[in-house]
């Protein structure tokens, strides 16, 4: 399980965020998350998706059920009147360079309202970029990327366990407390 504390511009509490992967078969995965805003003791999001490894293609296709409690500024969180939602998502990655360490990676979202009535789409692109020992036993990954829904760019840099998120209308800063991997997909991990 990996639990992490969430802290963005768009809200004025911290967020504990909690995820689980759960191995299925060699390259399927169930995966649980959830959120917990500590302002109000209540959740913000929750959701189940079951996640695919095309190890041939380099890709994943998830499908499973959402539910978020609150509107985000960033776009991640939109539902209105807490309704579940159900989610469609997909990523594939191009490698850059011969050894994998830069990638070019093409994702999307579709989420679609419990009546089939609202939907909202994300996807874009993103240049990615790990290096290894950056200093002694600390990795970084640096992202630049583009939402072709908004219409935005946006940036980010995971250093260690922390994870800072910028673009023009929000960012965010991630710091992951605990995590236990359980299901070695090494594949999927690098995804």
């Amino acid at each position: 399980m990996e639990t992490s504390l969430r802290y963005g511009g768009d809200s004025k509490a911290l967020k504990i965020h909690a995820k689980q992967k759960l191995q299925i078969d060699t390259n399927t995965f169930f995966q649980i998350r959830g959120e917990l805003d500590t302002k109000s003791g209540q959740p913000n999001s929750l959701s189940a998706l079951i996640r695919h490894y095309y190890p041939d293609l380099s890709a994943t296709l998830g499908v499973g059920v959402r539910y978020d409690k609150q509107d985000s500024v960033g776009g991640a969180r939109y539902a209105k009147n807490d309704k579940l939602r159900y989610t469609v998502r997909a990523k594939k990655t191009f490698p850059v360079t011969n050894d994998g360490l830069i990638n070019f990676k093409v994702k999307g979202t579709c989420d679609v309202d419990q009546d089939f009535k609202e939907r909202k789409s994300r996807g874009g692109a993103e240049f990615s970029w790990n290096i290894f020992n950056f200093q002694k036993d600390q990795d970084i990954r640096l992202r630049v990327g583009y939402e072709a829904f908004q219409q935005l760019l946006y940036g980010a840099r995971l250093l260690g366990s922390l994870n800072l998120n910028k673009s023009l209308l929000f960012w965010e800063c991630d710091m992951l407390l605990f995590s236990t991997k359980c299901c070695q997909i090494p594949a999927i991990e690098a995804l």
